[in-house]
């Protein structure tokens, strides 16, 4: 399967190759800010859950994430770019008020995910150094804090984003190696599965491109410059890298549950990916489970106030002139509520699908600002992308009502 991605990719990755500045600078931190932010707690939880509940045929879900993923994030980063303006200005010229509803949504959905990815980054310190949860939490609410400190604030974020990034993937490998996974069986079930599970499919793609999530790398580039028609084709590249990158880290969390439960190993229901760890690599394993989730959380955290303070930008002219005291301040109520609260369960787990019913929204004000002249001016949106953003729009939709419908009495 990872072979499989990889070949999809050869014309963008030999381009890249070409085009130095394609993978260099702030398109490679983009990417891997829209990724790591998607890499979170609950990413890691409901690969593992998943891929325990279905086996091999996890990987048809995972297949048709990426596609969908790529067809979404393929319109925002191009539609962002091209106009120059945040989703939620986008969306205020498609139809007035809905920029700011979705605004709204974007930044409630970001501090519901922030105190999830808090807990988490306390959980993955917890398990490497022993210290409480709490103050784990306390710990990395500084490292985050310290980010947004500098006045290059933005080259730094990328600079985490790509370091903590190559970290995961690197680690996940080793143990995906270590559990010695089905890959025939992966293979076999990922276009031909036992059974196909519409609200993961939501989930998954939620958890991928939903929320804020789906701006992350778009709005970056944005703060940094790299937009107009004449920086489309690396936009482009960009985009797909992210969702490769957050697809690959997905990918090796699968096999490395599949080699596990394959064997006919029960996975801990309280903390599934923990038990991966550990089962495939002993107590090392464990503990570079702790570096992998604290990595996770912690980019999530900085992804997640970034991304959900650019859409606050809309709601009043202040945010913009104090923007990086405003995602401190973001950070720090995230902490805060964790601490006197907790940690609310659910949202670690239903987060995904939450934002899966946001992205049908929000694309489909993408979508129909791209038939603006007024706001693509002389840029022509291809048909076919457009044509897949709105599948992805009607898909999500269905999925959507559906998985609401099973919920109600």
């Amino acid at each position: 399967m990872v072979n499989m991605l990889l070949n999809l990719q050869k014309p963008y990755i030999n381009d890249c190759m070409k085009t130095r500045s394609v993978l260099s600078g702030p398109l490679l931190g983009a990417a891997f800010l829209m990724a790591t932010s998607a890499i979170g707690p609950g990413f890691i939880t409901q690969t593992t859950k998943f891929t325990a509940e279905l086996k091999a045929s996890f990987g048809f879900v995972i297949l048709i994430s990426v596609l969908m993923d790529i067809g979404a994030q393929l319109n925002i980063w191009r539609m962002i770019s091209v106009s120059k303006l945040y989703a939620q200005e986008l969306a205020n010229k498609v139809l007035p008020g809905t920029g700011y509803v979705l605004s709204v949504l974007i930044i409630l959905g970001g501090i519901a995910f922030n105190i999830g990815n808090i807990a988490g980054a306390g959980l993955g310190l917890n398990v490497l150094t022993g210290c409480s949860v709490q103050m784990g939490s306390v710990i990395s609410c500084l490292v985050a804090l310290v980010i947004f400190l500098f006045k290059q604030a933005g080259k730094v974020m990328d600079n985490f984003a790509k370091l903590l990034g190559f970290i995961m993937i690197g680690l996940t490998l080793y143990v995906a190696f270590q559990s010695h996974p089905p890959l025939g069986e992966a293979v076999i079930k990922t276009f031909i599965p036992d059974t196909i599970n519409e609200t993961m499919i939501l989930t998954i793609v939620g958890g991928t491109v939903g929320g804020y999530i789906s701006f992350a790398g778009a709005h970056r580039l944005l703060e940094a410059g790299v937009t107009g028609e004449e920086n489309i084709k690396q936009v482009s590249k960009g985009a797909v890298s992210a969702i490769l990158i957050a697809s690959l880290m997905r990918i090796l969390l699968f096999i490395a549950a599949l080699g596990i439960v394959w064997k006919g190993i029960a996975l801990d229901p309280k903390n599934p990916a923990a038990a991966v760890f550990e089962s495939a690599a002993g107590q090392i394993g464990y503990k570079i489970f702790g570096l992998v989730l604290w990595s996770a959380a912690i980019t999530s955290v900085v992804g997640s106030a970034f991304t959900s303070i650019t859409f606050a930008k809309l709601l009043h002219p202040a945010v913009t002139r104090n923007f990086r005291v405003i995602i401190i301040s973001f950070i720090v109520f995230s902490t805060v509520i964790f601490l006197l609260v907790g940690q609310p369960v659910r949202v670690l787990v239903m987060a995904g699908a939450v934002n899966g019913l946001i992205l049908p929204f929000a694309l489909s004000m993408i979508l129909f600002a791209a038939r603006k002249k007024n706001i693509t001016g002389n840029y022509k949106h291809p048909g076919w992308l457009a044509a897949a953003g709105w599948i992805v729009v009607a898909a999500m939709t269905y999925m959507g009502v559906k998985a609401i419908m099973a919920l109600l009495p």
